[in-house]
């Protein structure tokens, strides 16, 4: 079983994968002055030609970190957005449909902190950091799971221990 280390999100780490906001203590253009303010175009999520985007919660209990598994989308991006508690994730560069564990990478994503994901990046359910549950928003084309989720399973051997 191969053993990867949590980073923490940068920029230069995770622009391959795709983009990252911290949407409750915005650091960007805003419109107006308290008590109202209105931070614009914060994310851009590439959903294809899809016309109506979908929002579901994934909820995650503490679990063994094991990345036994891993998904990716050929026609559209995914936003992921942990709602009540921080989340570790693992993405893999998107490579034409084969899972090479080699290049599994695993993230820290704050609460809070707004993910997309870039079309046929290797992804699946985030894990619970530091917490026995938590509720992750995800944002899809209405029924992407089951008109374009491609999961790979897989095998215990190439299986990934998330931890250092």
């Amino acid at each position: 079983m191969l053993k990867k280390p949590i980073q923490e999100l940068s920029l230069e780490k995770f622009s391959k994968y795709g983009t990252f906001v911290n949407m409750l203590n915005p650091q960007t253009v805003k419109i107006s002055e308290p008590p109202i303010e209105f931070f614009r175009d914060m994310a851009q999520l590439q959903l294809g030609c899809q016309a109506a985007p979908s929002f579901s919660i994934c909820r995650v209990t503490k679990r063994p970190l094991i990345v036994d598994a891993s998904e990716y989308h050929n026609y559209c991006g995914e936003g992921i957005l942990p709602l009540d508690g921080d989340i570790l994730m693992h993405v893999a560069p998107a490579n034409g449909g084969t899972l090479n564990t080699e290049d599994i990478e695993i993230f820290h994503v704050p609460q809070g902190t707004f993910v997309t994901l870039r079309p046929g990046v290797w992804h699946h359910a985030v894990f619970a950091y530091n917490t026995e549950v938590v509720n992750t928003l995800i944002v899809l084309p209405e029924r992407t799971y089951a008109t374009d989720c491609h999961v790979y399973e897989i095998p215990e051997a190439q299986q990934v221990a998330i931890g250092s």
